[in-house]
């Protein structure tokens, strides 16, 4: 662990105040970085897992893990609307500390939006109670395109980041956990802002103008979305963000083939360009419906691949290949069930993963309803992964010597 003078030290260096500049060469989060490295400190179990060194166990964190299934959480949302909430830093710090408080997770992610930065880009949201996001304007005509604002500056659209990613920094490098970051992936990102709102059928953008009848425009807007959400990504890391999450949440809209036209391509050109400017942050894919392009996936430039629950893990590890990280990917409604259930599928899930690449997570967000016991009970199973690891390695090597098949090294 850092003692508190190099915290400290380090908390100043990241949170200096400096103005993020889109081009800069040297972040002062990898200079930090590289200083407790020199100084023999060692980082945070989650960020260890997600580059891919070997572990004590494996690390834990849900998706959604900040949310309404919290009763301290509710205390919030039934108060306060949410963009006033993810955009409020004070607020958005508890928010996002209050499943650590709780739970004691190995990672925070802070509490916010796929859709936060696009009022940056001109194109405004609300979230409205019932509906969820709503977008007055959709983007549906290259005049429109045309009016978008290149998020060039977001440390002056998006200012409230800034003061919530270096804040919950400090706090994680005190509890010795890792603070991640996220952005939606273009494609996501274009179908809210293409539809509206939330369609189960994603007709606007799918159907009647865009997919099928005008590509080139759905091509022009993702490649601006592409290179906005780098400049975005960059300035969360710049803040503090050790690991970036992209979201492909309406990933299951697509197709495997449209995937590997609309989809794909633009959040690797994200993960590549952040894995050369910031080679020492992992970056996490998460494709919600990825189950079928896993063909794809095994392909990615991110350093763990997020599997949603409708994969079997075991089978997700033959696609991928046991080079691969992974994360996920207990079925959420799983922890509505009673506390053996909750045992049996964790464990399932933490022995087909096997002991090393792997980091624990539901197979899409925490539902809410969901009893706080149980998402205490998620995080102490993977805190006690060491010891359920140790007893299943000699029965799985007693097979494998009777049966003469090599057993597969997990990287």
């Amino acid at each position: 662990m850092q003692s508190s003078t190099m915290r400290q030290a380090a908390s100043s260096q990241r949170c200096s105040g400096q103005p993020f500049k889109p081009n800069q060469t040297a972040p002062r989060a990898r200079i930090c970085s590289m200083a407790c490295q020199a100084a023999g400190a060692q980082d945070p179990l989650l960020l260890r897992v997600a580059r891919g060194e070997d572990a004590e166990r494996t690390p834990v964190w849900l998706m959604r893990q900040a949310g309404r299934y919290m009763a301290a959480f509710r205390e919030f949302s039934d108060k306060y609307p949410f963009r006033m909430r993810s955009e409020t830093p004070d607020i958005a710090i508890e928010l996002s500390l209050q499943p650590l408080r709780a739970f004691r997770p190995d990672g925070i992610i802070f509490f916010s939006d796929i859709l936060t930065p696009l009022p940056g880009m001109g194109i405004e949201f609300d979230m409205v109670k019932g509906k969820g996001p709503v977008i007055a304007n959709p983007v549906r005509s290259a005049e429109h395109l045309r009016q978008l604002v290149p998020l060039s500056d977001p440390a002056s659209r998006l200012p409230f980041i800034q003061k919530i990613l270096s804040t919950l920094r400090q706090e994680a490098d005190s509890e010795g956990v890792t603070l991640l970051g996220f952005i939606g992936t273009p494609w996501t990102l274009a179908a809210y802002a293409m539809e509206g709102k939330a369609d189960k059928d994603c007709k606007e953008t799918k159907v009647w103008k865009i997919m099928f009848h005008n590509p080139a425009l759905l091509h022009s807007f993702l490649d601006f979305l592409t290179e906005q959400l780098i400049v975005y990504a960059g300035y969360q890391i710049e803040s503090g963000a050790q690991v970036i999450q992209l979201f492909d949440s309406w990933a299951h809209h697509l197709s495997p083939a449209q995937f590997a036209e609309f989809s794909m391509p633009y959040a690797e050109r994200i993960t590549r360009a952040l894995k050369a400017k910031y080679p020492h942050v992992p970056v996490i894919f998460h494709a919600n419906g990825g189950t079928g392009k896993l063909e794809l996936m095994k392909e990615t430039a991110a350093d763990v691949v997020g599997l949603d629950w409708a994969v079997d893990m075991k089978d997700a590890r033959a696609t991928l290949g046991h080079g691969v990280k992974v994360q996920g990917n207990v079925d959420p409604m799983s922890l509505f069930g009673p506390e053996e259930h909750i045992r049996v599928e964790v464990e399932r899930c933490l022995r087909a993963a096997g002991p090393r690449g792997h980091i624990l997570n539901v197979g899409h967000g925490v539902v809410q309803g969901t009893p706080e016991s149980s998402v205490a009970l998620f995080c102490e199973l993977a805190r006690q992964s060491g010891q359920i690891h140790a007893k299943t390695a000699p029965a799985a090597t007693a097979a494998t010597a009777s049966s003469g098949v090599r057993a597969p090294v997990l990287a």
